[in-house]
């Protein structure tokens, strides 16, 4: 008696595994999420198995869920590079105004000790 598992006949025919670009499975992710389809029905017009779909959507959940974790409310700060350089700047900008107010105050003394 042969075993019916290994008969090559009796085993169903299997599809060839379909490789899914990640928009592809963004695509399959979304239409589940928003029920256009059941992951049923989109593993057959993507023409995967279903244990795929139930992956893809595990999986991009978790994504979802890690991103958000991560992200932090507001605004981002700056980078170091423009923190230095707003930094540098007013650093420029205080000794511009200290060179002006030294420059007043020479000419003024200057000026007094002529008519003096």
């Amino acid at each position: 008696m042969t075993n019916p598992r290994t008969t090559p006949s009796a085993s169903p025919a299997r599809k060839p595994r379909r490789r899914l670009a990640p928009s592809e499975k963004y695509e399959i992710f979304v239409q589940v999420l928003t029920q256009q389809a059941t992951q049923r029905e989109a593993a057959e017009a993507w023409g995967v198995d279903r244990s795929t779909v139930v992956g893809i959507c595990r999986t991009a959940k978790q994504g979802a869920l890690d991103a958000l974790a991560a992200a932090l409310p507001g605004r981002p700060g700056a980078s170091p590079e423009a923190a230095a350089l707003a930094e540098a700047r007013a650093e420029v900008e205080r000794l511009r105004a200290t060179v002006t107010e030294q420059a007043v105050t020479l000419h003024l003394h200057q000026g007094k000790s002529r008519w003096g």
